[in-house]
């Protein structure tokens, strides 16, 4: 009678061996409980893993002509495919270390000929019931690595959503364009990525802190949202003391994104960067910057990357109360301000991406819509 259930009756085993009285034996003792196939040679068997699905199981021979199962079980574990299959040796081969050397191989186990078939019904079942187990918990683990990976995009998702709900926040009351937070976040992408080798910035410009300066640049002016419409909007020269206001839009940006914090009841990591970018994008290198008047590497390295982006991005650029001028003077004023205003390894690094910055200008250039736009805004202020 066939004690064997409906799952092992399913199981597909495969027996390798180049004797054909040993098939035909395995044969006999196994298809009662199994699907069996046979291979009389390594060769072959390597081309059934090929050409068909794999099996549950394999019973192999050790001693045959051409490829001996010690090199097949090799190859096998070398496949992504085949290399979870258990292997049980099957052989006349009974010294120590060839045992020792078939499970070091990674045979799941080693049985002598002549066989006794209750013991190789015996073990072939609980083998075929370990794997049933480790494919279980693969498959597990599989899934739960795809709903990590889901909810880490989830996650990513969320967070560029609030980024930019908190820039379109900013834009509606700022005098720039949105384009300009499109070219500054470029143009500190391009830096950073340039610099992640340097060896003053290669333990801080890894790949996700990269990706997250490019997520968290357009909030540098956030603060902004702050600032009297009779300061940010007017057309002409600020006086010393709407400078000073003005001058506060740093620490009232790093104010608001800590009172979304403290809504939220804890800090968010993804959130620290735009708040050194909003609250030290000012700071020159000198220590003459605003509002802490930080100096050298005091000021983190977020806020220095956006100085250069944000000053260059801000000399090319036409606004409503100005011209914007050559992309050649922004870069001279831009090395001239080299260990004075900027890090001189980050100007270095600027002066070779050049082009690079030009043509994020060119990509995201601001259109006389969009300056049509502002200069109605800026109007329907001074009228009212």
């Amino acid at each position: 009678m066939n004690t064997h259930n409906d799952t092992r009756e399913k199981a597909t085993l495969l027996v390798v061996d180049d004797t054909p009285d040993n098939l035909t034996l395995m044969s006999g003792l196994l298809k009662n409980f199994y699907k069996v196939k046979v291979a009389n040679s390594g060769e072959k068997a390597l081309l059934y893993m090929e050409a068909h699905e794999v099996p549950d199981l394999i019973l192999l021979d050790i001693l045959m002509p051409g490829l001996s199962g010690y090199d097949v079980l090799a190859q096998l574990k070398s496949q992504e495919k085949t290399r979870n299959i258990p292997v049980i040796f099957l052989t006349a081969m009974s010294a120590m270390e060839d045992e020792k050397k078939g499970l070091e191989l990674g045979a799941v186990d080693y049985i002598t000929k002549p066989i006794s078939p209750p013991i190789v019904l015996a073990r072939i079942k609980t083998h075929l019931q370990n794997k049933a187990a480790a494919d279980f918990l693969r498959d597990q683990n599989e899934y739960l690595e795809y709903e990590v990976q889901k909810r880490t995009r989830e996650i990513s998702a969320i967070q560029h959503v609030t980024i930019l709900a908190l820039t379109s926040l900013a834009e509606t009351r700022d005098s720039d364009t949105g384009n300009h937070i499109r070219r500054t976040q470029n143009y500190v992408k391009v830096l950073a990525e340039a610099l992640c080798k340097h060896p003053r910035f290669a333990k801080t410009l890894s790949e996700t802190m990269i990706e997250t300066l490019f997520k968290s640049a357009p909030l540098h002016d956030i603060g902004k949202v702050g600032i009297p419409d009779a300061i940010l909007l007017k057309p002409g020269k600020l006086s010393s003391e709407e400078f000073a206001i003005m001058q506060t839009h740093t620490t009232l940006g790093r104010e608001a994104i800590e009172h979304a914090e403290e809504q939220l009841g804890m800090e968010v990591d993804f959130l620290t960067i735009a708040k050194e970018i909003a609250c030290t994008h000012h700071e020159k290198w000198n220590g003459t910057g605003y509002p802490r008047g930080l100096k050298g590497d005091a000021i983190p390295v977020s806020g220095r990357l956006m100085a250069v982006a944000d000053v260059y991005d801000a000399l090319i650029s036409r606004r409503v109360y100005k011209e914007g001028i050559s992309h050649e003077k922004a870069v001279a004023i831009i090395f001239e301000g080299r260990g004075t205003h900027f890090d001189p390894d980050i100007v270095d690094t600027f002066m070779t991406l050049q082009e690079d910055f030009r043509s994020i200008a060119q990509t995201f250039g601001d259109s006389d819509t969009e300056m049509e736009k502002k200069q109605k805004q800026m109007e329907r202020f001074t009228q009212g």
